[in-house]
Order: C-alpha cells, then sequence, then structure tokens
C-alpha cells in the first residue's frame, strides 16, 4: 500500500511541496516526517502528531 502524500516546507527554497516519500523519525518524544528535498540533497522535516506517526509508518 502506498503511504499517503503530505506537505513539507522547505525552509532553504521557501516552498512548499508535497510526497509520499518519507521516513518517520521519532527525537525525544517528538514524531517527524523527514523527506529529501526536490531541489537539493537537503532534508525537510515536518512534526506530525503520534496518532499520524503510527498511521504513516
Amino acid at each position: 500500500m502506498e503511504k499517503p502524500k503530505i506537505s513539507f516546507y522547505d525552509v532553504k527554497t521557501k516552498k512548499k511541496f508535497e510526497t509520499n516519500s518519507y521516513r518517520i523519525v521519532e527525537k525525544k518524544g517528538r514524531f517527524f516526517a523527514v523527506t529529501k528535498s526536490p531541489a537539493g540533497s537537503h532534508e525537510c522535516w515536518r512534526v506530525v502528531s503520534k496518532d499520524d506517526a503510527h498511521k504513516l509508518k
């Protein structure tokens, strides 16, 4: 089953984009969706709720 698309904001290019190619990361009890920027080699992070993190894994 394909992951749903979620939106990200690239702070370096100041542009929004959507993708379904991301991973879920937990740091200090907070959950993040992480993906590569379409404009470069850097990563874009987005905070997600605990419930969404479990749904999106």
